[in-house]
């Protein structure tokens, strides 16, 4: 089952789990979609995988498969310039 994480790993917008600009890779790494695209070129930096749209889980199976609530970054070169401060 996917992690469905709460936020781009790259400039740390939300993306719930009904966000339809998630993006992910096959070992889950999170980006929006803006990040994804003219960041990275649709291609995982972490692993060189294809980024590709995050599956939406049905809002009735969120209470017995919730989302995770862990916010995760990583100092990707490209992305220093568009986090949130903290």
């Amino acid at each position: 089952m996917l992690k469905l994480k709460p936020n781009c790993e790259c400039c740390d917008t939300d993306l719930p789990p009904s966000a339809t600009n998630a993006r992910i890779c096959t070992f889950e790494c999170t980006f929006c979609a803006d990040c994804a695209d003219a960041i990275f070129g649709n291609t995982c930096p972490n692993c060189g995988g294809d980024l590709v749209v995050r599956p939406v889980r049905p809002a009735k199976f969120l209470t017995d498969y919730p989302a995770s609530s862990q916010r995760f970054t990583k100092a990707h070169p490209e992305c220093a310039h568009l986090r949130r401060a903290s």
